[in-house]
């Protein structure tokens, strides 16, 4: 996204845009920069070749579909994040991708991926669980104005790494003791990884899984509070949820948290038209694992929708400039700040936030980039009082406005700028 600024229809001010479209504008609100996907390299896929063949998470409904999680696209996004010296940058970056990676010429012959990637989400260096809710939301958000109107999120943990050594014993031991029990292709896929056998669709095997170890029972307690906290989020949102045990993630390249948002209108149910809407995934620890010195820690939904329905998909070349710009400060109003910027959205206030940095001063320095006239500010107090303070930066006036009456307020305030 560029920042030239243009006037049109008095004082209004826009920024000139790359790479978006008006389902982007959404994640534009929730603080993503629209960018250019990058190209999977010849050298991207010969990384990622020893952990390709059981990078998928299963779904039932949609006859046994299989949604791959495609480590390669990660790894091209990391690789990405280390060339151009993103470390520099205020972190977490956070990246709209209109369109799936691209393959360059020499990876042209790869296989076209076997369901419609719709859009992709991307945080890295993010490790508090607001990057979840944050995707969570975003997705949601767009996926509504695609006329998916109801939506829940289906979640599990597999843990750090700590976590994920314990769950991988115990679960190899479990199907040890039933050998006897296993056909000799299920017997062979233990050997080779006993996560593949979680997916297996092997009757004998199915029989066993439903007694084998949970990945929640063997969680750290840094990555059980990371999920407990993510839950938060969620219940604070009022978005529907519930454990799967079932979503596992390669342990190779996956950590943490693993979700997806699936359709729950009673009529998809009923004529089992897609389920799965969006597929989201944690890879701290992948940048390691390919050698490079400083980890990065990455998360990233993709929208998985099969068309658009309402030309959400049209070229959008510039965007309003905020009239605000949102700075949270604590954890009870980082719990609430979602829900705020969500009731601004709906009325098309434009806004910008950078709700995954934790820092008061990375808030602050992002922020000023889009010399905002005003400044919405929730800090604990606020959030204890559900209430906001709304301050004119030329001249640090300022009122406390509730939540509830935030959009109207800044309704008034949009008004007030356009007649100047």
């Amino acid at each position: 996204m560029s920042s030239n600024k243009k006037n049109n229809s008095g004082n209004t001010r826009f920024i000139s845009c790359d790479h978006l479209d008006k389902i982007g504008e959404i994640s534009v609100y929730y603080g993503f920069d629209p960018k250019k996907s990058p190209t999977i390299t010849k050298e991207d896929l010969d990384a990622v070749k020893d952990i390709l063949e059981s990078d998928y998470i299963d779904d039932d409904i949609e006859k046994h579909a299989r949604l791959p999680l495609h480590a390669e696209e990660k790894i091209a996004i990391i690789r990405t994040y280390h060339e151009e010296n993103m470390y520099a940058l205020a972190q977490p970056v956070m990246f709209y991708f209109k369109d799936p990676c691209r393959m360059n010429s020499s990876t042209s012959k790869i296989a076209k991926h076997a369901y419609h990637r719709y859009a992709d989400l991307e945080i890295l260096g993010a490790s508090g669980p607001i990057a979840e809710a944050t995707l969570i939301q975003s997705a949601r958000a767009m996926l509504y104005e695609e006329g998916f109107l109801n939506t829940a999120v289906e979640i599990n943990s597999i843990g750090d790494r700590d976590s994920i050594a314990r769950f991988t014993r115990e679960l190899t031991s479990y199907y040890r003791k039933n050998l006897n029990d296993m056909t000799a292709e299920a017997r062979q896929l233990l050997k080779k990884d006993p996560f593949e056998l979680l997916s297996c669709r092997d009757e004998s095997v199915k029989t066993l899984n439903a007694g084998a170890p949970k990945a929640l029972d063997f969680l750290t307690e840094v990555s059980r509070r990371h999920l407990e906290e993510v839950l938060e989020y969620l219940e604070t949102l009022g978005i529907p949820y519930k454990i799967n045990n079932g979503l596992i993630g390669n342990r190779k390249y996956c950590a943490e948290t693993v979700f997806v948002i699936v359709n729950s209108d009673k009529e998809e149910k009923k004529n089992q038209i897609q389920r799965i809407l969006a597929v989201g995934v944690r890879y701290n620890g992948l940048a390691k694992r390919l050698g490079m010195k400083r980890d990065i820690q990455g998360i990233g939904i993709s929208l998985l929708i099969k068309e658009s329905k309402n030309g959400m998909r049209k070229p959008v070349a510039k965007i309003k400039r905020p009239i605000a710009s949102f700075v949270q400060l604590g954890l009870e109003s980082k719990l609430l700040s979602l829900d705020v910027i969500e009731r601004l959205r709906k009325v098309k206030i434009p806004l910008y936030a950078s709700l995954a940095k934790d820092r008061l001063g990375a808030q602050v320095s992002t922020t000023e980039r889009f010399n905002a006239p005003y400044v919405i500010v929730m800090g604990k107090k606020e959030a204890m009082d559900r209430t906001t303070i709304v301050r004119k930066n030329d001249t640090h006036s300022q009122d406390i406005v509730p939540i509830e009456d935030l959009p109207k307020y800044m309704k008034k305030v949009e008004e007030q700028l356009q007649k100047k």
